[in-house]
């Protein structure tokens, strides 16, 4: 059962909350209820008991319905279970942190339709781009503004209200947990294949281990994360060598080789031959194809 009790504040957070946010309660209890927000389904996570009260009490102002969490993998829990309109998450948590969980998110088609908006105290441009860039679709810095935090919500609510869908034909049946994390490694990589990360710094990125997550790829692929990288990398070369003019150094600096005698070795061992010659061998099949005589119709 999810709990949605209000969390207890501690008595000098709650003492000092007029003193830390002095504009936060004249900023929330005037504002006038919207209908985008109205019974608007809200999971809110953060570690921090004060900040989670202020929140709930601005939404709650705002007629919205607010479930809570306390960390990155009770909130990806939390959103299989009752799949929020809207996620307000904290980035920085101890257990599974705001960007572990909404890799999960995003890989889950469960939960990748549910908009995430990240709360952070930080006012890095890396950290902001790299929350935006694992599926977050916006930021709300801390100390916050009640009418900046509702109205960046009713944006997004507007924007995916009525095209809520699931991406793909899954049942609950069919996906495990470590086929989440598989799903999730997985779209960290896609955009990483030239320079990804080892297989621990990968585990850190999903919320898991090492050893668990190598063999979620055995189970799941039949192949190792390295060999996955490496199945990709060669995939993208073949695409490469016959849709571009893009020479073999060239080639082999896009995905993520070394050198081109390191790539031309690997495309060997995976396919029989090396680079130029499946190169020529397509553009032989071209040129004999376009060469072939047209049919006599007298």
């Amino acid at each position: 059962m999810i709990d949605t009790r209000k969390p207890q504040l501690p008595y000098s957070a709650a003492d000092n909350q007029h003193e830390r946010y002095p504009q936060a309660p004249f900023a929330y209890t005037m504002l006038p209820r919207n209908t985008a927000l109205t019974d608007a389904h809200l999971l809110v996570v953060d570690d921090q008991p004060d900040q989670l009260q202020l929140l709930i009490d601005v939404l709650r102002n705002a007629g919205c319905r607010i479930s809570v969490a306390f960390d990155g993998s009770q909130a990806y829990q939390r959103a299989l279970a009752i799949s929020p309109d809207l996620i307000l998450m904290d980035v920085r948590m101890p257990r599974l942190d705001g960007f572990a969980a909404c890799r999960l998110l995003a890989a889950d088609p469960r939960t990748c339709a549910i908009p995430v908006i990240f709360l952070t105290v930080a006012g890095d441009l890396h950290e902001r781009l790299s929350g935006l860039e694992i599926g977050g679709v916006d930021y709300v810095v801390k100390p916050f503004e009640a009418a900046e935090v509702l109205a960046r919500i009713r944006v997004h609510l507007t924007r995916v209200n009525g095209k809520r869908h699931v991406e793909e034909e899954v049942s609950a049946s069919d996906l495990t947990s470590n086929s989440v994390i598989v799903r999730a490694a997985i779209r960290h990589l896609s955009q990483r294949l030239n320079n990804p990360p080892t297989v621990e710094q990968l585990a850190r990125l999903v919320g898991t281990n090492e050893k668990r997550l190598s063999r979620a790829f055995r189970d799941n692929l039949g192949r190792t994360v390295f060999e996955y990288v490496r199945d990709e990398r060669l995939r993208i070369a073949q695409r490469l060598l016959s849709s571009t003019s893009l020479s073999i150094a060239s080639i082999a600096q896009e995905i993520g080789f070394s050198s081109a005698a390191n790539f031309a070795t690997a495309f060997r061992e995976r396919l029989g031959m090396t680079p130029s010659t499946y190169r020529e061998e397509l553009r032989s099949r071209d040129l004999t194809s376009t060469r072939e005589p047209a049919l006599d119709t007298e």
